[in-house]
């Protein structure tokens, strides 16, 4: 036991210490920070200090390794090299006034270029989106490029395996890249594995948190990507990742959820810039840069061509930029905005923009779930409705049991921005996305047609029936909306 002196000396220490940490939290934690993001830190160390130090230190860093950031910059910089000139856009018909500036924000931010003479093809069945692919893969002649942020060997997905391992029989070069913890958290994950590794196929996990192996980054910073390449001829991006609907969790099929995705497939010079993305990705996990992989563009010339410019965003960026894409468009737009976002927890610019372009005079619309597969995710995106509904947003709700997963927003009748990116703020600051900013009437009007299809399929909410929720919905929606700030 103590004696009074030592007992004293020990109370001593623990104050000092206390006020050490806090007075360090001060000065750390805010850096480089959102306000609201480095208050939350602030007040989870101040009221739990020892615990809250501890949650700072393995998640409270929204960079990766320095190694990663110095090999994104170099991969920026060799696509910037092998780009430049590239520009390749026919001024067909007159641009919006303002595109052009955000063309030149995007071209700053990932490296990519804006290119012509694209086509596109819009796949909003879950099936359909498999069966193409596979198609496509079976196809290949040269290389087979596969990365999502899911990827699971099940019943649905056998047959997207069995092409690459046709593909890998035929001499064609296979290349796999799969979230880690993701892709470990769902059923099946050795057998995915080992089901790889048979068929011959070269795969890497991305971001893997292997601390034994010296790999190690915040845990839950994820590659939330979803990209198929074939030959640099053929790409996919969009939403689906490459599991059953149901994702395989026994909560989901208890309750009978089935996820509602969105494809796009596109042919034409931006598939090299889709390629350039699994090449960095590649390069990040492997040190191996695929520079004989990068197809020379051809151009060609097709009816109803589209400009497209791919934009690459995540923690390996010096600025959020899908973030940044959203903002120039949000407040560009003239007309309407029509967004759907399967989880939509803003930040502060985000929501300004949106009820900004109401009181401007514009229509905006906002997809989202009737229900959840997340609850805190869930929770938080719906205590941001009332501020929504008041300022004039029309919110409708993808009804049950299925789950809208679809990631895509349109603006006016000429551009839209389709991808992995959620409007929310993991998608901005912690994962690894991808976005595709698309001009072209004709692009713009089959998402619509697309969008009118979930209208149709979704309900509107009042605010007259969200004033009605009760006080236990709101507390639950506000305290969740607290530990959104939490970054």
């Amino acid at each position: 036991m103590f004696g009074i002196d030592g007992l004293t000396i020990t109370v001593l220490l623990a104050l000092i210490v206390d006020f050490s940490v806090r007075v360090i939290a001060i000065i750390v934690v805010p850096r480089n920070r959102r306000p609201m993001s480095g208050m939350a830190w602030l007040l989870t160390i101040f009221f739990i200090p020892y615990l809250g130090v501890l949650l700072f230190l393995l998640i409270g860093y929204r960079t990766l390794p320095q190694k990663r950031r110095l090999m994104q910059d170099e991969i920026n910089k060799f696509i910037l090299d092998s780009t430049e000139g590239m520009e390749l856009v026919r001024r067909d018909h007159p641009w919006p006034g303002w595109l052009e500036s955000v063309v030149e924000l995007n071209r700053n931010l990932g490296a990519m270029p804006l290119v012509g003479d694209n086509t596109a093809s819009l796949i909003g069945e879950y099936q359909v989106a498999f069966d193409t692919m596979i198609a496509d893969i079976d196809q290949a002649r040269k290389y087979v490029h596969v990365e999502f942020y899911i990827l699971s060997l099940d019943h649905t997905t056998a047959p997207f395996f069995d092409a690459l391992e046709r593909a890998r029989r035929r001499g064609v070069t296979v290349r796999v890249l799969l979230d880690h913890i993701q892709s470990m958290r769902k059923p099946g994950f050795r057998q995915t594995k080992k089901r790889l590794t048979d068929a011959g196929i070269a795969w890497e996990l991305m971001l893997p948190v292997q601390p034994f192996k010296g790999k190690w980054q915040r845990p839950d910073l994820r590659n939330h990507r979803k990209l198929l390449i074939v030959d640099g001829i053929v790409g996919f991006m969009g939403s689906q990742n490459i599991i059953d609907r149901s994702y395989n969790m026994k909560r989901n099929i208890r309750r009978g959820l089935q996820w509602k995705d969105f494809m796009t497939r596109l042919e034409g010079p931006i598939v090299s810039g889709l390629n350039a993305i699994f090449i960095t990705d590649w390069y990040s996990e492997t040190s191996e840069l695929l520079t004989r992989d990068v197809e020379p563009v051809h151009p060609r010339p097709v009816t109803d061509a589209l400009d497209c410019q791919v934009v690459p965003s995540g923690p390996g960026f010096k600025g959020e930029n899908n973030l940044r894409l959203f903002l120039a468009l949000l407040y560009y737009a003239q007309d309407r905005i029509i967004i759907t976002s399967p989880y939509f927890v803003p930040d502060e610019s985000i929501m300004y923009a949106i009820t900004t372009a109401v009181q401007r005079g514009l229509h905006v619309e906002l997809f989202v779930s009737e229900i959840g597969d997340q609850a805190v995710v869930y929770h938080a995106q719906r205590s941001y409705y009332e501020e929504l509904l008041t300022a004039g947003v029309h919110i409708y709700m993808y009804k049950a049991p299925y789950i809208l997963h679809a990631k895509h927003f349109t603006i006016d009748d000429e551009v839209a921005v389709v991808g992995s990116s959620n409007m929310d703020q993991r998608s901005f600051s912690l994962n690894m996305e991808v976005s595709l900013m698309v001009r072209g009437r004709s692009f713009v009007r089959n998402l619509r047609a697309m969008e009118d299809e979930n209208r149709r399929n979704s309900r509107e909410l009042t605010l007259e029936e969200w004033l009605k929720q009760p006080l236990r919905s709101t507390i639950l929606d506000n305290l969740a909306r607290l530990t959104s700030a939490v970054q």
